[in-house]
């Protein structure tokens, strides 16, 4: 393995999850190179992760292990593909807008299947209960969770690389972006767009404070910010990125496997209700704080560019 070609196939160790550095990333970048070889790119390769991911849910959908073991192997072969779209996008610089939107839309693909699955299975037993259940589970607190989950990472590298080393999008752009865009000469991609948009809306209405903060961030210091400020609010979110990445794929994965394979499916929408609600509410709530203190700092002058 060409260790240099690795690390710049990775976005940032502080945002790395542990599961990723030692399985997913370095399994993901020999997809990558292959991929390269073969002149692939990185939006087909996200596109194969959805077939795999949507295929997995539907595993799950019955009451027979082996059919699960199968889902099971099918999720985990479309995150390899999931961390391989992104490696390999830094590694040709294919990076795009569109790959981005993608390759969100793609764990969202994976998980309404699974959803759908798990409900479809257990209706037999728990009727409409388990249709609420999941519900609950997929729209009120997995998709909120893990939107926010992703904006703080985003957040975080921009503070670490700046602009150029983060995926940091702004709503407004992206509602200017999806009004340009017709209807009729791009159907698909003013689709996933009109999502897209939404998503970031949800990641602005969700931190109220840091807007205030980017907003303060942007008249204070246009051109660049104060490395002190900087290092301390990297200082400060580096501790969150460990409760981001517990609402990313991994550990609700491994959620997930541990109630299929027990053969309580229903246990894995109400972890999610419960265990993760809870992390994501504490999170939020401390992402917030630092914002707050930040921007008090900012307005008290505390901060002088050199």
């Amino acid at each position: 393995m060409d260790n240099q070609e690795y690390k710049a196939s990775l976005k940032s160790a502080d945002t790395e999850e542990h599961i990723d550095i030692y399985f997913y990333r370095p399994i993901g970048y020999q997809w990558a190179r292959f991929f390269r070889m073969l002149h692939v790119t990185p939006n087909v390769v996200t596109i194969l992760s959805i077939f795999l991911g949507v295929g997995a849910g539907i595993c799950f959908g019955f009451d027979d292990m082996k059919i699960n073991i199968v889902g099971i192997l099918l999720l985990i072969w479309a995150n390899m593909y999931d961390s391989c779209d992104g490696q390999l996008a830094r590694l040709t610089n294919q990076k795009s807008a569109l790959g981005r939107i993608l390759d969100g839309a793609a764990g969202d693909f994976w998980f309404i299947s699974i959803y759908v699955a798990i409900a479809i299975r257990l209706t037999p037993e728990m009727g409409w209960k388990i249709w609420l259940l999941c519900i609950v589970s997929g729209f009120l607190c997995h998709a909120p969770q893990s939107r926010l989950a992703d904006y703080y990472r985003q957040i975080h590298l921009f503070f670490l690389k700046g602009k150029e080393g983060s995926e940091l999008d702004d709503a407004s752009k992206q509602v200017d972006l999806y009004k340009q865009m017709s209807w009729s000469q791009q159907p698909v991609q003013k689709l996933f767009q009109f999502f897209y948009k939404n998503y970031t809306k949800g990641q602005e209405n969700d931190t109220p404070q840091f807007q205030m903060l980017k907003a303060l961030l942007r008249k204070e210091y246009p051109q660049q910010l104060p490395e002190q400020l900087r290092k301390e609010f990297r200082e400060g979110s580096l501790p969150l990125m460990k409760y981001a990445n517990i609402l990313t794929f991994n550990w609700r994965s491994i959620t997930l496997f541990a109630a299929i394979l027990l053969g309580e499916p229903a246990l894995y929408p109400i972890v999610e209700i419960i265990a993760f609600t809870c992390i994501f509410m504490y999170m939020r709530w401390r992402h917030e704080a630092l914002c707050k203190q930040i921007h008090a700092k900012v307005l008290n002058g505390e901060y002088q560019q050199k």
